[in-house]
């Protein structure tokens, strides 16, 4: 029995380095998808820099990439006996596509379609007492991972977006509500009377928009008004355990920033207003503009935010390069105003456009308005539900698929 209990030990070892290192490469395989998923933002270069930014979970500049066998061999090198590969993602428009049995062999999606992406990671494990049997002579083997991470379905609940409301141009639209994809609109804040706010140059028409309520009083720093509406023109909502100032849900009910309450046409927008437009400013330039100097502590907040790597005027959303920092994902309500709730049904995402003549937006703007390209659901946002409700289209959020 002594060989017999020392080979059912052998057996237990071998395997058990075997489901290890398969871990560890899933684990490899789940973080680079995840990564290069986010990447996916229906532009030209999106697959170049989603492959970039999938590749960086192997770097070992900061001791922090992933690794396999006990976390001491580096994915894609040689390391004496065992070997491993670099694996390269295929992308793809669909969820089926991405999972099916022969994905490999399939049409891949160009990064205007591309929606979902597919990893697989192969290393070889070494063999100890399985390398006495003749199916083991070589002393390894060969262990491959797989992990297909992309879009979901549109979400319900959208967190750590910009609570800038937009009005339905056509509620009977569920794809668009009546926005022309590939258009450029100006956003000016919601007045009364007139004269209404013309719009900016090179754009087709002007759409209101309001400032919804998601004052942080729980923030314990950088409490002030004017600060958080920076932040949230700088970044979207604040992040929060409380869901209900970090995030929108369709359906909800929403009211009007209190203090920013819409003014007459004829008067300059509320300074909370340009609050906000200084915050998105800040993703064209880490310049501070004149005219936001007055916003506590700005000074110590804006350093926190870097300008977006594509500060082009465009046309044509495929040609953007980016980092993403210009798109801005907003909630389109029922119909917009200031007295009364406002119905949220759904998100939209725009892409915000340098004023006519200029490399950035103007804060100081009268009637609070800036250019943005309508793109409809193209890219992912940061966190979120889809559960709750019935969407036809919208953004979605990075997930593993499987």
């Amino acid at each position: 029995m002594v060989p017999v209990i020392f080979g059912l030990m052998g057996f237990a070892v071998d395997l058990g380095r075997l489901y290890l290192i398969r871990g560890e490469l899933k684990t490899a395989a789940n973080a680079m998808a995840l990564a290069a998923a986010g990447q996916l933002i229906g532009t030209d270069a999106a697959l170049e820099i989603a492959t970039d930014t999938a590749l960086l979970t192997l770097d070992q500049g900061t001791g922090a990439g992933n690794r396999y066998n006990f976390g001491m061999l580096q994915i894609g090198q040689t390391t004496g006996l065992l070997t491993s590969e670099t694996p390269t993602p295929a992308y793809y428009s669909t969820v089926a596509n991405a999972t099916a049995s022969d994905a490999e062999g399939g049409e891949e999606a160009s990064g205007t379609t591309a929606r979902h992406v597919r990893l697989r990671v192969t290393a070889e494990a070494p063999l100890l007492f399985w390398s006495f049997l003749s199916l083991g002579q070589e002393r390894k083997t060969s262990v491959t991972a797989q992990a297909v991470a992309g879009r979901s379905a549109p979400l319900c609940t959208a967190c750590g977006i910009e609570p800038l409301a937009i009005a339905a141009l056509d509620l009977e639209d569920a794809t668009d509500f009546g926005l022309i994809p590939a258009t450029k609109y100006t956003l000016a804040y919601f007045c009364t009377g007139a004269p209404t706010p013309a719009p900016l140059s090179g754009t087709a028409q002007v759409v209101r928009y309001l400032i919804l309520d998601h004052y942080n009083a729980e923030a314990e720093t950088l409490a002030d008004e004017a600060t958080q509406l920076y932040r949230i023109g700088a970044q979207g909502l604040l992040p929060s355990t409380n869901q209900a100032i970090s995030c929108l849900a369709v359906n909800a009910e929403k009211l009007v920033w209190s203090s920013a309450a819409p003014r007459a046409c004829n008067q300059p927008v509320v300074s909370q207003v340009s609050a906000v437009l200084c915050g998105m400013a800040s993703r064209f330039s880490t310049e501070l503009p004149s005219s936001c100097a007055s916003i506590p502590e700005v000074d110590a907040v804006s350093i926190a935010y870097a300008a977006d790597s594509d500060l082009t005027d465009l046309d044509d959303y495929a040609t953007y390069i980016g980092n993403a920092r210009r798109i801005i994902t907003v909630p389109v309500v029922e119909s917009l105003s200031s007295a009364s709730t406002m119905v949220v049904v759904g998100f939209r995402q725009f892409l915000v456009e340098p004023n006519p003549n200029d490399t950035n937006l103007n804060p100081a703007d009268s009637n609070g308005r800036f250019a943005a390209l309508y793109l409809g659901s193209v890219a992912p946002v940061r966190q979120g539900r889809f559960d709750g409700c019935q969407l036809a289209a919208g953004p979605g959020k990075v997930v593993l698929h499987q």
